[in-house]
């Protein structure tokens, strides 16, 4: 099975002081050790490095050597593939959205969903409940 993770868990696993930290370092570990194909999109990457390094959010924020390094750890796994938007990307958009109104904080989640569906990933683990929204993909709470 392929699966994604989402940001927030990525987040928890580098958030020493969060509640998650713990089991969220522990499954991004399991995600790492493989065997499944595990795939990671740019803007979760990207949103990763974002967070994790704003001083505003987090008290103790990541430097960003050690917060590339770490996507750079991930991304160098052989079983790790990271992917963006294929040619038709508005139109997985459009159908990922669907009838829902689609805006604000909802906008970056059905960018990421359009991009799994077009790399036939199905499954997402993530704490972020704007996911269940798409009927089609499996999110699924490592959480819970």
């Amino acid at each position: 099975m392929s699966y994604s993770v989402d940001v927030n868990v990525l987040l928890y696993a580098s958030d020493s002081s969060s509640e998650r930290h713990e089991p969220a370092r522990r499954f991004v570990e399991t995600c790492a050790a493989g065997p499944e194909i595990f795939y990671l999109t740019w803007p979760t990457l990207m949103s990763y490095l974002r967070i994790a390094t704003h001083p505003r959010i987090f008290a103790a924020p990541l430097g960003p050597d050690e917060a590339l390094g770490n996507v750079a750890a991930l991304v160098g796994l052989t079983h790790v593939r990271v992917v963006s938007e294929l040619d038709g990307f508005l139109d997985a958009y459009r159908r990922v959205a669907g009838d829902m109104p689609v805006r604000g904080n909802l906008v970056p989640d059905a960018h990421v969903a359009a991009i799994l569906l077009q790399h036939g990933v199905r499954t997402i683990y993530t704490n972020d409940r704007d996911f269940w929204k798409f009927g089609w993909l499996d999110a699924r709470n490592p959480f819970a």
